[in-house]
């Protein structure tokens, strides 16, 4: 068995507690790392790993969180705490790229020369990879599962890794032409960069959390579904979905003759349910029967009040 397909059997909160672990042991190294060589681009980077642990702990949470069955107060589920991760792991990633930046203003109107950039560089890189080999299974199993927080994480250490190589390569840069005032210059571009990876995982939770329809791709599985059932006396219209963490929903109306027995009926509603959410893994479909003669109006101005 492979390691991704081990990594894709294994649920959300096992590769979080990974993430954690990885991220005590990276802020370990890239501190290291700084206090070798007194870099401010290095520094930044370890900056950057504490937002990790941070992010990772409260996803994991999240996750724990969205994992609890449907009760009295919460009937469709929990499912949307995780939305709240990927936006927490946002703003600390903001809050992260603020901090960089003074210190590397700072830096770049007072540079320092660095020191022992080979041991340095080397023990960066090294954080480096094992970030970037945890990211990679976590985004395999957050397409697995469809969970938003394991994938806001995982695309935190994505951006954790370039900042990791822009870095390093940065400050060799800086060493090679006694050039401090790179040093800092690379730890801005860091703060830039993963700025705009805090505001893409803001934006992506904020869209998760106001119902978003599902993927076009999903919709041409349902639509195929469909037509396996549609008839002359049988047809679908007023098909709305939207997701919720792990889970997605799908509403509609079926119309049918008016002749038919209700027991009939339902039986044909069940199995368009059943081969939906066969097609659809996570689909929960709610279907409600009309007779063909009989249309529901959702835009009348009464219904908007």
């Amino acid at each position: 068995m492979s390691l991704v397909s081990v990594a894709q059997r294994l649920p959300p909160n096992a590769l979080l507690r990974w993430s954690i672990a990885v991220a005590l042991l990276t802020i370990a190294l890239k501190f290291f790392a700084w206090r070798l060589t007194g870099s401010v681009g290095l520094l930044s980077d370890a900056m950057e790993s504490i937002v990790n642990l941070a992010g990772a702990a409260f996803a994991l949470l999240m996750v724990s969180i969205a994992a609890r069955p449907a009760d009295e107060d919460h009937p469709y589920g929990h499912h949307k705490a995780e939305y709240f991760s990927a936006g927490f792991e946002g703003l600390m990633i903001m809050v992260a790229a603020a901090g960089i930046l003074w210190t590397a203003v700072l830096r770049l109107m007072a540079p320092q020369p660095l020191e022992q950039l080979g041991v340095g560089l080397l023990v960066s890189a090294a954080s480096a990879a094992i970030n970037g080999g945890l990211a990679w299974l976590m985004l395999q199993s957050a397409r697995t599962h469809r969970s938003m927080a394991l994938e806001g994480d995982a695309r935190h250490l994505v951006t954790d890794v370039w900042t990791s190589v822009g870095v390093i390569a940065g400050v060799a840069l800086a060493a090679f032409t006694h050039w401090l005032w790179l040093d800092p210059i690379v730890a801005i571009a860091v703060a830039i960069n993963i700025l705009r990876e805090g505001v893409h995982l803001v934006w992506k939770s904020s869209e998760g959390l106001m119902d978003r329809a599902l993927e076009p791709e999903v919709m041409d599985v349902i639509h195929q579904t469909l037509e396996q059932f549609e008839h002359h006396t049988i047809r679908f219209d007023h098909l709305s979905t939207r997701r919720s963490g792990q889970r997605r929903f799908v509403d509609m109306h079926m119309h049918m003759p008016a002749n038919w027995t209700l027991g009939r009926a339902a039986a044909l509603r069940g199995s368009v349910e059943q081969a939906l959410m066969s097609a659809v893994p996570g689909l929960r479909a709610s279907i409600q029967l009309l007779p063909s003669d009989v249309e529901a109006h959702f835009d009348d101005e009464k219904d908007l009040i």
